[in-house]
């Protein structure tokens, strides 16, 4: 009803699923209702080209996936064309799953990128060293927790808890700790330790971590390496000792200003020496700390796996192989110098959007799903969505039992498959759910030992899902899969199953947000079938470790906990989802977080797709022209005018409008700022009118609508690998005492000013030097819009028109003509020009890439 409705204002409804089958199934099963009431449906598939997707997209309505409504958004701000525009605006969108695309997937933005030439990366060249690093990292902390144990036996508790809190500063996954820590009370006494050490703003806690290499977050999801760490690889590398002390920018460049006995010309080296040396050391320190997260952090077929010599990314919500999509800031070659599979080369990011600020365009948003009221917070402070329970159709008569704890993995692992065993017997159907590839993997072994047959579905048996799907609710089936089978997987139970109880659900450790649980849960019991489920979980685990450890080693006390038996009680299923409210809260942050430093580029974003779209669709043309003329005197001026720089001025005027001014240094001094921007802006003004007079209205209008696409596509690729590189570091910032958000915000809006700088007097250059070649015949070029298959899809020659540039344009294609070229004459430096200054050819490359190339 609500697609129906909206779709009669004509503007389009676009209702989004999470992969293709679905939206053309859903399509299919609904179009007919639609077509039926006099609406148009349509359906957007991966493999449809720009004119199939145009005609789904004039539909009424609009099926597709969140990632085909977001990438054909980004294509269509790179096209060079009105016809190779899809989309036709966003009104309303109805979200299927809405919790798994608009929170699951928020985190990760789409991106579409192109390869980048001639990079170098540093992975390969610090793994040796990092390797080093973490194995003595390793061999430190063994030796703290076997002292460690040695005091607990003899009852020294204090000194104890120390080494234990080192310990698991320093590696919180090494298996003998995990061990240790699995008795209640020493996980309290960790816990009590750390509350201690964090008094009086941490300085006990600094002094503790001085005797590691580096400190792990697990929460945060952080790696810190301390100045033992660095000294280390320092050692390791005696020609790169100082490479960890990053120069301050600000205070440095700032004493190169103020040095009265430098020229300008070296003040102007020295600049390009400190940026030089600041990004070598900066790469360096990132790769090793990507290097460090991939060895620490990140670990085979729980996060990813590697299928022929790739890694490929596991998504923790679904259990599915993402194919095509990477890690960020350098992570997945970091992963792939640590698997030793060929380290891809980096990309380019050519247009990028997150799903978050993508689903805000839209004026009316609407989604579904069986699990949003424990993210209803994050539904009305993101996208301003309230959320409605609405009751099942039949009463759910599921039987959910409370989650059984045990002290280790090993007790866990061994009562899920006695419980197996006993509803397979019993003839019932079970569906075990696993959080990674790797535990799926080990209870399989498991029950092949006591010869129970089984499938497996996880990311390297994804190929068998439908059938494997089909058959899990057939009489004593058994099946081990990950979160691929939850959301949206529905299992119809085989002939007298019903009888029998239904299906049962086994939970083998509970997920970070409880909504995963719940749609696993959601399998059994379905539209008013009978059903069971139980979670197993153990105090190794993840959640358990991280977030719950001390309420449920205080509740496993005071029950009366022996070892190798069960507690199964109310208290610690409240205490497991308290934990798991916990892990919300904290992911909520994150993302919140991200949203704050992406709204920084969508602001931009907004600013420039606007300007390209008038450009592409021919509105506003001169009137944009005009005041990127008034913004390019205006900055012109002001960079002059103060130092009376009267030459620079002139030959400024001349590198981009073609202007000659034709005032004397004492008339250029009495007309002050203003009335000097008013004579330059006149006799471009007058300059302008003289051309589209000569070349025509038409062909004017075309030259205008070259020159913004080229130079605005040009500069905000350029902007976006820059606001990559500064993402990239940004949290460096935090070190001195510096909020990195409000720097980042600071540093993007003047690289943002900046880039519209190069905009203006980019587009200057080509509209007022561009001037008509005179051929016999003028061979029109368009433009080839990049192939699909040259951009990578993450979760080009110009328009000639016959003109000929007047100087060499680099940031243009040159124009075609039958004329044969002309040759160019050397450019006369006037002035001493700095390397990193533009050219004053007016290619628009700086001048040690130009005719300073050495």
């Amino acid at each position: 009803m609500p697609a129906y409705l909206n779709a009669l204002t004509g503007r389009g409804v676009h209702i989004v699923t999470v992969n293709d089958y679905l939206a053309l199934r859903d399509s299919q099963w609904m179009g007919k209702i639609y077509e039926f009431l006099g609406l148009t449906v349509g359906c957007i598939q991966n493999w449809m080209n720009t004119e199939q997707r145009k005609t789904q997209y004039n539909c009424d309505i609009t099926y597709g996936t969140n990632n085909e409504f977001g990438f054909d958004y980004l294509r269509d701000n790179m096209a060079i064309d009105p016809s190779d525009i899809v989309q036709r605006g966003h009104y309303y969108a109805i979200i299927d799953e809405v919790d798994s695309i608009l929170i699951d997937e928020a985190r990760t933005p789409l991106i579409i990128s192109g390869p980048v030439p001639e990079t170098e990366h540093k992975f390969d060249w610090m793994k040796p060293k990092v390797e080093r690093l973490v194995t003595a990292q390793i061999n430190l902390v063994s030796k703290i927790v076997d002292e460690a144990e040695k005091l607990l036996n003899e009852g020294k508790l204090e000194e104890a808890g120390v080494l234990l809190l080192k310990a698991h500063r320093g590696a919180p996954k090494h298996k003998k700790l995990r061990k240790i820590l699995a008795e209640p009370e020493y996980q309290k006494l960790l816990l009590d330790t750390e509350l201690e050490f964090l008094k009086d703003q941490g300085i006990k806690m600094r002094q503790l971590d001085e005797d590691l290499y580096f400190v792990v977050d697990e929460k945060n999801h952080i790696i810190d390496l301390t100045e033992k760490g660095r000294e280390f690889l320092a050692n390791l590398s005696p020609e790169d000792r100082e490479f960890f002390v990053l120069p301050d920018l600000g205070t440095e460049i700032s004493i190169i200003e103020n040095d009265p006995y430098l020229t300008p010309s070296q003040k102007q080296r020295k600049k390009e020496e400190l940026y030089r040396l600041y990004s070598e050391r900066s790469d360096k320190v990132h790769a090793i700390q990507q290097l460090l997260r991939a060895y620490i952090m990140f670990e085979k077929d729980v996060d990813y796996i590697v299928q022929d010599g790739k890694v490929l990314i596991v998504d923790e919500f679904t259990g599915r192989v993402l194919p095509g999509r990477r890690y960020s800031e350098g992570l997945h070659q970091a992963i792939e110098a640590k698997e030793g599979v060929k380290v891809e080369q980096d990309t380019q990011t050519l247009a990028t959007i997150t799903i978050q600020n993508y689903f805000r365009m839209y004026k009316k948003l609407a989604g579904m799903t069986g699990t949003a009221a424990t993210e209803a917070q994050e539904f009305w402070e993101i996208y301003k969505l309230d959320v409605v329970v609405i009751p099942t159709n039949k009463p759910c008569i599921r039987i959910d039992y409370d989650d059984v704890i045990y002290r280790t993995k090993r007790e866990k692992y061994n009562a899920v498959i006695d419980e197996i065993e006993r509803m397979h017997k019993i003839g019932r159907p079970v569906l075990v759910g696993t959080t990674s590839v790797e535990v799926s993997e080990l209870l399989s072994r498991m029950l092949k030992r006591r010869g129970i047959p089984h499938n497996v579905l996880n990311a390297k048996h994804h190929q068998r899902e439908a059938e494997i799907v089909a058959n899990a609710g057939l009489r004593g089936m058994v099946t081990i899969a990950t979160n691929m089978a939850g959301r949206g997987t529905d299992i119809k139970l085989g002939p007298g199953v019903a009888e029998l109880g239904g299906l049962h659900v086994i939970g083998t450790e509970r997920h970070e947000a409880r909504r995963i649980d719940l749609q696993l849960r959601g399998r059994a019991g379905r539209q008013g079938d009978p059903g069971s489920s139980r979670f197993f979980i153990s105090l190794e685990d993840d959640l358990m470790r991280l977030f719950g450890g001390e309420r449920i080693a205080n509740i496993m006390q005071r029950l009366g906990y022996k070892e190798g038996e069960p507690i199964q009680h109310p208290m610690i299923t409240k205490s497991v989802e308290r934990a798991q409210k916990k892990v919300e809260q904290n992911n909520f942050a994150i993302r919140k977080r991200l949203l704050e430093y992406d709204d920084v580029l969508n602001k931009q974003r907004e600013v420039v797709y606007s300007l390209r779209r008038h450009a592409l669709l021919g509105e506003r043309l001169e009137d944009d022209l005009l005041d990127i003329l008034t913004d390019y005197v205006e900055d012109t001026v002001e960079k002059y005018y103060p130092s009376l720089d009267y030459q620079g001025l002139k030959d400024e005027l001349m590198r981009t409008l073609l202007i000659d001014l034709k005032i004397t240094p004492d008339e250029f001094e009495k007309l002050g700022k203003e009335g000097l921007k008013e004579k330059i802006y006149n006799e471009a003004v007058e300059f302008y009118n003289q051309k589209k007079a000569q070349l025509g209205e038409d062909l004017m209008f075309a030259l205008m609508k070259m020159a913004m696409l080229q130079v605005i596509d040009q500069r905000w690729q350029e902007h976006l690998r820059e606001m990559d590189e500064l993402r990239e570091g940004i949290h460096l910032r935090a070190y001195a005492q510096k909020d990195p958000l409000v720097e980042y915000k600071t540093e993007a809006f003047e690289m943002f000013m900046e880039m519209m700088r190069r905009i203006r007097s980019g587009v200057l250059g080509i509209v007022f030097r561009m001037f008509p070649v005179v051929p016999e015949e003028v061979i029109e070029r368009r433009p080839r819009r990049p192939r699909r298959e040259q951009l990578n899809l993450v979760h080009q020659e110009s328009i000639g028109m016959g003109l000929r540039v007047s100087a060499n344009e680099a940031d243009v294609a040159t124009a075609t003509a039958v004329k044969p070229e002309v040759k160019l004459q050397p450019v006369k430096v006037t002035q001493k020009v700095g390397r990193n200054d533009p050219c004053p050819c007016g290619s628009g490359k700086k001048y040690k890439h130009c005719h300073g190339k050495i």
